[in-house]
């Protein structure tokens, strides 16, 4: 496979899903799903979630289907992303973006990947599931990357961050993402940059 074969890049990525998929994969989705949908009761010691019950449509419902294929004991174990104010380089793209747009502030960020960090709200939603033991725990780690740019372009075109900036105005969406480079890159520097991150791994027991 050549790279040019590889490269899902600038716009493909949203024309592929808003036309291609309904096109001609929706109907083979539903097919495939459907074959992978009858797991048996008790099947699983683990079930493992990075970074995706945020996404959940409905957790209650996803979080009672991943108890149901678990044996007794056996572990739902997922991470979730904490407060945006603990996640420095999303903060400080979100910060400048309300700043670009400040009738208007694309709040993707806070609102999705980083809108479920009260692990007080975990521990209910799991335990309304049915799970009888939840262990949560907060870990800390370093973001890095080569350049301010590389979070700026990361979070502003790598993430559906990108469709609300370019909901308010398509044109500002290289401006946007420099700028967001630019509060970057004064507050850590112009070089390599580091920042903190946070996340929940939360262990919870059938």
């Amino acid at each position: 496979m050549s790279e040019t074969d590889k490269l899902f890049a600038g716009s493909i990525p949203e024309n592929y899903d808003r036309y291609l998929v309904p096109l001609i994969f929706e109907s083979f989705a539903r097919d495939i799903a459907q074959r992978a949908a009858p797991f048996e009761d008790a099947a699983f010691d683990l079930v493992c979630c990075q970074f995706g019950v945020m996404f959940f449509p409905d957790r209650q419902s996803g979080y009672r289907e991943a108890k149901r294929v678990l044996k007794p004991g056996g572990c739902f174990l997922f991470s979730v992303w904490d407060r945006i104010e603990e996640n420095v380089f999303a903060n400080d793209v979100t910060n400048a973006l309300a700043e670009v747009f400040p009738s208007d502030p694309p709040r993707f960020l806070a609102r999705t990947p980083h809108g479920y960090y009260d692990t007080a709200l975990i521990r209910s939603d799991l335990e309304k599931a049915g799970f009888s033991s939840v262990v949560i725990d907060t870990r800390a780690d370093q973001s890095r990357a080569s350049s301010p740019r590389h979070p700026a372009v990361a979070y502003c075109q790598g993430t559906p961050l990108r469709n609300e900036i370019e909901a308010r105005d398509a044109a500002k969406l290289e401006a946007a993402t420099d700028y967001a480079a630019l509060k970057i890159a004064n507050r850590h520097g112009s070089g390599e940059v580091a920042a903190k991150i946070q996340a929940h791994v939360i262990a919870a027991i059938a």
